[in-house]
């Protein structure tokens, strides 16, 4: 029986997505709930896993491509075998031919005496004082690959990645795990061309050695199970290609775990009956650098503001109609589908023109009016919310606003968002919409003076001339510092959006 691996079905908000990983290939036997793939929208990362036990007989649409909600992108055979299941001579002769290439692999390196170098953090920003050693990814005496990843070092907003210059081994780390260190510092030492002690170790050794660095790529899910049950993935043997680990590994590992437990527990004591039973753990873990200045920045906006939220709702219907009737040719001239979030771009730019207060900031007893236009916009990625900056909306069409929130996107989901990306912003769009968010009261972003929180698009029933109608309606609330900025100008401001959406033609002929 063939079944079909859909696209998970997605917000209203959310005009597409894209395949993002592949975890399997055509041919792999998976098991039920096993994670084959992950999609990427604008803002989350989505899980697509295997339906029942079978093979995935098919892969239709591979990482990169743009999907829809509900697409068929790939076939799982239920009752078939895998592909790897050849005859035995055919793959005795691939292990033997594995086998000989291991052992040309498991020759020593040669021990030539190596360069070796400092391992230096690298230049922080002028706003950035210091910097926090995040994660080792590697050991003292661990051979590395030239541009392998070596150290994860967090700063207040991202994080950077230190690689190794060549091939080589770390030959010592010098400042450990949470250390706070400056720019340039020497936080270990690298010897380029030497061999790691373990290069030559028998081939059992080799596996478990190839196992561990596979599983430093491990999936979101597998990363969130992790953290979540506190579990070291170093204990967790993977059986997943190249022995990755998988979330079946995982769950496998704590049943394992609450077996032995619960064997402990038969044998103590009869006594600590009228405890409470269960599973009562607790975990504690320090705020990451950028966790903690999400909070300081939440705390100082509540504090140091006068802030008031107004409300108002759209129809989304006379957008959704012409998505619908332009979505096909507008990706064939640009390259790009066209989302929600553009037509909520131009709808905000055109309202901070005619609203100059909305577009200010308070620098001490001056108001300073900005004559450009910067929106942040709200990404949640892995590590916590942030709001790259789309630089100058005013010059950029429906295109040029599609392409830069999803070059934002991905770089917030990488890591890669650099400062400049961070740096400034006079205005913030958030879209809690596509969690399935229908109404909130958003913090503003300082030093800005107002923020916009778009929401989940949901079919009601409203009252137009006189009838009752089903209309795709979504809720607005812009908050804004009471101090800059009056009912009259906020009130004003989101009647001026409701109306540019719900009569695009306005954003056009500028009415």
């Amino acid at each position: 029986m063939t079944i079909e691996i859909k696209v998970p079905v997605l917000p209203e908000s959310v005009a597409d997505a894209t395949i993002a990983t592949w975890h399997v290939k055509a041919g792999d036997s998976v098991k039920r709930d096993q994670n084959l793939v992950d999609i990427e929208t604008d803002k989350v990362v989505l899980e697509v896993v295997a339906p029942a036990d079978g093979v995935i007989s098919e892969i239709i649409d591979g990482e990169g491509e743009t999907v829809l909600g509900e697409q068929v992108i790939a076939k799982l055979d239920e009752k078939g075998k895998a592909a790897s299941s050849a005859p035995k001579s055919d793959s005795s002769s691939e292990s033997d031919s594995s086998s000989k290439e291991s052992k040309a692999d498991s020759k020593p390196a040669p021990k030539g005496e190596g360069k070796e170098s400092d391992i230096k953090v690298p230049v922080l920003p002028e706003s950035v004082a210091d910097a926090t050693i995040a994660t080792w990814h590697v050991q003292p005496g661990e051979s590395v690959s030239r541009d392998q990843n070596l150290v994860d070092i967090e700063t207040d907003k991202v994080v950077l990645e230190v690689v190794a210059p060549a091939d080589g081994i770390v030959s010592e780390i010098l400042a450990d795990e949470g250390t706070t260190v400056g720019a340039e510092e020497v936080i270990g030492k690298f010897k380029a061309g030497a061999a790691g002690g373990d290069s030559a170790k028998p081939s059992s050794d080799q596996e478990d050695t190839s196992a561990s660095d596979d599983n430093d790529a491990l999936s979101p899910s597998v990363r969130r199970l992790l953290a979540e049950k506190g579990v070291d993935p170093a204990k967790i043997k993977g059986s997943g290609k190249n022995g990755r680990i998988t979330k079946e590994d995982v769950e496998q590992h704590l049943k394992s775990d609450k077996g032995e437990s619960k064997a402990a527990t038969t044998q103590a004591d009869t006594s600590s009956a009228n405890l409470p039973t269960g599973e009562r753990t607790e975990k504690r873990v320090p705020m990451t650098r950028l966790r903690k200045t999400i909070a300081n920045r939440l705390l100082e906006a509540k504090n140091s503001t006068a802030m008031l939220t107004t409300f108002n709702e759209v129809n989304m219907k006379p957008i959704m109609d012409m998505r619908k009737q332009y979505q096909e040719s507008f990706e064939k001239r640009h390259g790009i589908r066209l989302g929600f979030m553009s037509f909520y771009v131009k709808a905000v730019t055109e309202a901070l023109k005619r609203f100059p207060e909305v577009n200010a900031s308070i620098d001490g007893d001056d108001i300073c009016y900005h004559n450009y236009f910067d929106i942040s916009i709200a990404v949640s990625t892995p590590r916590g919310l942030v709001t790259p900056v789309l630089k100058d909306t005013d010059s950029l069409g429906m295109a040029g606003i599609e392409k830069g929130i999803k070059d934002l996107a991905l770089k917030g989901r990488d890591g890669k968002l650099s400062m400049a990306d961070l740096q400034g912003g006079n205005f913030t769009i958030t879209n809690g919409g596509v969690f399935g968010s229908l109404m909130s009261t958003p913090i503003i972003n300082p030093p800005q003076s107002a923020i916009l929180g778009m929401h989940k698009i949901q079919d009601r029933p409203m009252a137009v001339n006189g009838k009752v109608e089903i209309l795709p309606m979504m809720y607005l609330a812009l908050s804004y510092d009471h101090r800059i900025i009056d009912g009259k100008e906020s009130v004003g401001f989101l009647v001026t959006v409701k109306e540019m959406l719900e009569d695009p033609a306005r954003l056009l002929l500028d009415v």
